[in-house]
């Protein structure tokens, strides 16, 4: 079993996993994991089995938008289109 880091570990990390994502935006997992699935968060894998990584910074900011987006009425397929071309 893997340890958690710190919030302020991750918090000054360039890259985080899923996981520490959902924490740090307040996502549910499967709700990342979707939008990962769906393309519209990129992330980076060393190898096929690693763990994805995330620029945290970048990814944050992402997510608000997709956020801010469905509060506005968008559908997952307009959001797509719009974070895809940004």
């Amino acid at each position: 079993m893997s340890r958690q880091r710190s919030m302020e570990k991750i918090s000054s990390s360039e890259y985080v996993s899923i996981g520490e994502l959902s924490r740090l935006t307040g996502c549910r997992y499967s709700t990342l994991k979707y939008y990962t699935e769906e393309g519209m968060l990129p992330f980076e894998q060393e190898e096929e089995n690693l763990t994805r990584r995330y620029l945290r910074v970048e990814t944050v900011e992402r997510i608000e938008r997709i956020r801010k987006l469905k509060e506005n009425g968008k559908t997952i397929p307009e959001i797509k289109n719009l974070v895809k071309n940004t």
